[in-house]
């Protein structure tokens, strides 16, 4: 009973200290036509393929920018950010906005209703519209 006890234990801090990945969404301004996205679509937002919206990342810093460009482009956050700096040096793009966190995110698409960003699931509101859920 005593060895049970202690793997219930262990195994509930084990589970405490993994960390929690977010659930990430892709969002649009909440008046924006788009109502979904295919993951490849979002892709090309966000690596400079596409100029018919505007990307706006969360900061370079922030745990939910690793997971949505592990997810959404199949890359880690310094393979994006190389690639960004190839196309701003060759004149073919400008880098994506900034934004700091998600209540950022959501007034950079509540200014430009062409623009696209990632939140977490739980900052989900009326602001915005979600149109791709990162898996």
């Amino acid at each position: 009973m005593k060895k049970l006890m202690l793997a219930a234990i262990a195994a509930t801090a084990f589970g405490a200290a993994a960390p929690a990945m977010a659930e990430v969404v892709v969002v649009v301004n909440a008046k924006a036509a788009e109502s979904t996205m295919t993951k490849e679509q979002v892709a090309q937002f966000f690596l400079g393929k596409s100029t018919a919206m505007t990307p706006i990342d969360q900061s370079e810093s922030s745990p939910i920018r690793a997971e949505f460009y592990k997810k959404v482009a199949d890359k880690d956050a310094a393979q994006a950010k190389a690639l960004w700096s190839k196309l701003v040096f060759t004149g073919k793009a400008t880098m994506p906005k900034e934004a700091g966190d998600n209540a950022g995110v959501k007034a950079a698409l509540a200014a430009n209703p062409k623009a696209i960003g990632y939140i977490d699931k739980s900052a989900v509101d009326a602001t915005v519209k979600v149109v791709y859920t990162a898996q």
